[in-house]
């Protein structure tokens, strides 16, 4: 079947001089399927996993739609999880705008607000932007909401899982409620379901795929290793002899193992690789993605929350060193390769406590990963991490507690001497009975000794 141009699609004559320029020729299809549905102004859920074009799936439509106006106010939203996202989407605009009268601007915290105000202030037709720094913006008065005709939620998915509901949902409180709203998902969660029903007008759904389908561009393959050490060996070894390995994204579960696995890796590969993850900070973490965009980086090691906010081309493979426990993240980090239908390769290295995660992503997939033997000079360590060590379970002894009615504690029994005994006070009749067997009172005495005078 013959592939679509993009000049037949209803591109205005700058988007497509700006596509020439960068060599695109054939849309993806989720930018193809989703093109026409946008251009009829309704309500979109894009459902298309990374790697799959969906940008510009969002950006061709929405800037065909744009025009220009004297007062300089937004008219674009767009709305994406992270910093990075920020950034290489704002780059995709001016790419796509280079032969426009259109002005982008990118706004993210971590940094001083007073400049992104003023460049939102002093005028601009697209904002990009994370939920965060957007409320401060909109709550500072430096953002205007009137003129905005189309909001883009990207990765609208991982911004749930990042907690920024309540932030989604104060801003399309403050917009126009005449708007056209598109959302973008890998996955489409029960959470995405009820932010579409509460806020969205019928919404058309065009999926590029199904949700778990490994891309059929991306050579998956999986190491079986015993622990840690081993599989540092493993990746020097692969980095080593395989000079095909270039750009290399690796992604590992935890900020704190990222730093330990590059502090093994940089003294064997000095100045030729980076680390990034939330902990970095944001002049770090820009350096290390323009250096391995450059080519100057052969590795970066990355953590699965900045898996979502890096859109580099050309990653030649993308190492899973360890399996994540959810299924869909194993898809949005294989993503990041084999991109706008490129060819890549993805490797993982399961341990055997991590093959029941791996179990779940092929169940997902319905796709079984291929084993790869392990190289016959692979250097199998017997050393363990504090995690891998085993865990020495200790004997409970259960000691029976004294019941607070029994006593006990601090009571104790008085001395003889100490003990307190109170006697009830015996009326002078009484005694008299007790004595003489009969009530004696003083009257009847006196009375007798009277007698006996006279």
């Amino acid at each position: 079947m013959e592939l679509m141009k993009f000049d037949e699609l209803n591109l205005s004559k700058p988007l497509l001089k700006a596509l020439d320029d960068m060599g695109l020729v054939h849309p993806t299809t989720i930018q193809r399927k989703i093109f026409p549905v946008i251009m009829s102004g309704r309500d979109v859920c894009g459902i298309a996993q990374t790697g799959t074009g969906k940008t510009f799936a969002y950006l061709l439509p929405c800037l065909r739609l744009w025009s220009y106006s004297k007062d300089r106010l937004p008219q674009i939203l767009i709305l994406v999880p992270t910093r990075e996202l920020v950034k290489q989407v704002e780059e995709e605009v001016q790419k796509l705008s280079a032969h426009m009268t259109l002005e982008v601007v990118g706004v993210y915290g971590g940094v001083n607000m007073k400049p992104q105000a003023l460049a939102v202030e002093n005028g601009c037709d697209v904002v990009v932007a994370t939920p965060g720094r957007l409320m401060d913006l909109l709550l500072d008065g430096s953002l205007r909401t009137k003129a905005i005709k189309r909001l883009v939620i990207d990765e609208v998915d991982e911004m749930l899982n990042l907690g920024f509901r309540t932030q989604i949902i104060r801003i399309l409180e403050l917009l126009p409620p005449k708007r056209q709203n598109l959302m973008f998902s890998a996955t489409i969660t029960e959470d995405v379901e009820q932010l579409m029903d509460a806020w969205f007008v019928s919404p058309q759904r065009v999926e590029a795929a199904p949700t778990g389908t490994p891309l059929d561009n991306i050579q998956q393959s999986l190491y079986q290793v015993p622990n840690f050490y081993t599989k540092v060996n493993l990746l020097d070894l692969l980095l080593t002899r395989h000079e095909e390995m270039k750009r290399v994204l690796i992604f590992v579960a935890t900020k704190s193992l990222a730093d330990d696995l590059f502090a093994e890796l940089s003294p064997l590969y000095p100045e030729v690789g980076g680390v990034i993850h939330s902990n970095k900070s944001q002049n770090h973490r820009f350096n290390t993605v323009n250096q391995f965009q450059d080519g100057n980086y052969q590795f970066i090691i990355a953590t699965d929350i900045i898996a979502r906010g890096l859109d580099i081309e050309d990653v030649s493979h993308v190492i899973n060193f360890d399996v994540p426990e959810v299924p869909e993240a194993y898809i949005h980090r294989i993503g990041r390769t084999g991109r706008a239908d490129k060819t890549g390769i993805a490797i993982a290295f399961v341990t055997p406590r991590e093959q029941e995660n791996m179990d779940r992503i092929e169940a997902l997939m319905n796709y079984v990963v291929p084993v790869v033997p392990l190289p016959e000079d692979l250097a199998i360590s017997d050393v363990l991490t504090d995690d891998e060590l085993p865990k020495v379970k200790m004997r409970e002894t259960l000691i029976k507690l004294p019941d607070v009615h029994e006593g006990g504690g601090a009571f104790h029994e008085k001395l003889e001497k100490n003990k307190r005994v109170t006697t009830k006070k015996v009326s002078h009749a009484d005694k008299m009975m007790q004595k003489y067997g009969k009530a004696k009172t003083r009257g009847d005495k006196f009375s007798k000794k009277n007698k006996k005078k006279r």
